[in-house]
């Protein structure tokens, strides 16, 4: 099945960037473009595409903005979102993330990692850049101890092996690797998601992480 992707940026030489590398995917295609925010939201609407590449600093709506538009907690069918952008930018990471993107890209991501990171929104997982993740804890690290607090503890405590899961969703591994770390079935580890997420209340793997991020069960190194 191709994955439809709709990009929104307002560089035309990014979006042509973007597109050219896309495109050159087997199994992706750009259904649509987009110069601002508005037209995003217009868009990303009317097309419905599989899958949103947004950049963060956009004229009208930013990337966050129109990423808490379309993927929300507050939006019934929200849709998978990725958002990129440069190295001096990364601080929106949190913002876009709670906001509701399953992945977070660097504009530097090469075609290989930016394919995989499409794929893998298409397919419900999350994918952030490693040097993101590694400024994302730091980030954390840094919040004081009330901040963290804040973060809504489950009713039902987590088992040992839904703490299992959790880190490693929070290091950004796939069900694929999950099972092979945790020597488990891929029907198992989908199983412990689906528990994870009643239990924090949460809609995506990227929430997931988030959580496990502010209640400090990801320590930086």
């Amino acid at each position: 099945m191709t994955i439809r992707v709709l990009i929104a940026d307002d560089q035309g030489i990014v979006r042509t960037g973007l597109r050219m590398i896309l495109d050159a995917q087997p199994d992706i295609e750009v259904v649509g473009e987009a110069v601002d925010g508005r037209e995003a939201l217009e868009l990303a609407r009317s097309l419905r595409p599989d899958v949103c590449l947004f950049d963060i600093r956009m004229p009208e709506y930013d990337g966050i903005e129109v990423t808490r538009r379309l993927a929300g907690p507050d939006v019934a069918d929200p849709l998978a979102v990725v958002v990129i952008t440069t190295f001096d930018m990364d601080e929106y990471v949190h913002g876009a993330l709670k906001a509701g993107a399953r992945g977070f890209l660097l504009k530097d991501a090469g075609p290989e990692l930016l394919a995989q990171a499409v794929r893998s929104a298409a397919a419900g997982d999350a994918l952030i850049a490693p040097s993101v993740t590694v400024r994302l804890l730091s980030a954390f690290s840094e919040l004081g101890a009330s901040a963290r607090e804040q973060a809504a503890q489950p009713i039902d405590p987590l088992t040992e092996r839904e703490e299992e899961v959790l880190l490693t969703v929070a290091r950004g591994r796939t069900n694929a690797e999950i099972a092979d770390d945790l020597y488990i079935s891929l029907s198992t580890v989908k199983t412990h998601l689906a528990s994870l997420m009643s239990k924090l209340g949460a809609r995506n793997r990227v929430e997931l992480a988030m959580w496990a991020y502010e209640t400090d069960r990801m320590p930086p190194n």
